[in-house]
């Protein structure tokens, strides 16, 4: 027989062996739950990936299309020159990248788009801030009037701004500056109404001891809501840039008529085929040109996207 002290022994020489058992069991449950949960999640991500390859296909075509001359194009599918490598050339690119309108219109739409998307982000800021923590009388009202102006379609205000800007008016049309006015006017509302929403989530306590130490209205917009909402206004920033460099209609109707030294890329682009549908071979082509600096913006800024779009779409 053995003594007590002996079974304390060989339970104490078990603990380990058991101890590890335990651990190796509980990390197969864990295995074995993150393999279901990855099978259960399957279908979604192969329909994820499918309808990504679907919505990739225009564009796949596009920029292969982008690389062949014009008689294989009509004589073929996109998909052949991938069985046929001798179809690629880059006389398209070089055609396009020699035309002079190109470089000047690629200088104008910088000119155009930088403006166009820091003026409406500074005025949304302020008046986001102010809509989100002052109060002041009809400050509800004004928001939603601000909101309701979503839904007005652009095209209905050209009339009247081209009066207002026009000879007989202000006398700015063809300028770069009524371009800046103009899409400053088309995006407030929904700069301001995306800042306000984020800026409304914004911690209340941070602002109360701010106004407690003495800070004024102004030192806690600049030093407390603005950098609070970085990512917000980057995601706005991708937004607003996106519109105002591929804008055409805008472009054409208060500046490419009036003034074409001052006409952006779109312009030149949709110039590069005639008037009964000559030199469309170019267009793919022109059209990945223009999209280097979207994507270089968008890059840039995408760590913030997520995050500035979901944010305020709780409350606000």
């Amino acid at each position: 027989m053995t003594t007590p002290s002996e079974r304390m022994a060989e339970r104490a020489a078990g603990r380990p062996d058991a101890r590890a058992a335990e651990e190796r069991s509980g990390v197969r449950k864990v295995q074995g739950r993150r393999r279901s949960k990855l099978l259960s999640r399957l279908p979604l991500h192969l329909l994820i990936v499918f309808l990504m390859v679907v919505w990739l296909i225009p564009t796949i075509g596009l920029l292969v299309n982008s690389f062949r001359p014009p008689e294989e194009v009509t004589q073929s599918g996109w998909w052949t020159a991938f069985f046929k490598p001798s179809q690629f050339t880059l006389d398209n690119y070089a055609h396009v990248l020699a035309q002079q309108n190109i470089t000047s219109g690629f200088i104008n739409s910088l000119f155009i788009a930088i403006p166009s998307t820091v003026i409406p982000i500074l005025v949304a800021a302020f008046a986001a801030y102010a809509f989100a923590w002052m109060s002041f009388p009809g400050r509800n009202l004004l928001f939603i009037f601000v909101v309701g102006l979503l839904v007005v379609p652009l095209q209905s205000t050209f009339i009247p701004l081209l009066q207002l800007f026009g000879p007989r008016g202000i006398g700015i049309t063809g300028s770069f500056l009524v371009v800046w006015m103009a899409h400053t006017g088309y995006g407030l509302p929904f700069a301001i109404f995306l800042l306000r929403n984020f800026m409304g989530e914004l911690p209340r306590e941070v602002f109360e001891s701010a106004a407690i130490d003495g800070a004024s209205p102004v030192t806690a917009f600049l030093r407390l809501a603005l950098p609070m909402t970085v990512p917000a206004i980057a995601a706005l920033a991708i937004f607003q840039f996106l519109f105002t460099w591929n804008d055409l209609l805008v472009a054409i109707v208060y500046l490419g008529a009036q003034n074409p030294d001052n006409a952006p890329l779109t312009i030149a682009v949709s110039n590069l085929v005639s008037s009964l549908g000559g030199g469309w071979q170019y267009l793919a082509a022109a059209a990945f040109v223009t999209m280097a600096v979207p994507l270089v913006v968008f890059l840039a800024l995408q760590r913030y996207f997520v995050r500035g779009i979901v944010g305020g779409s709780v409350k606000g």
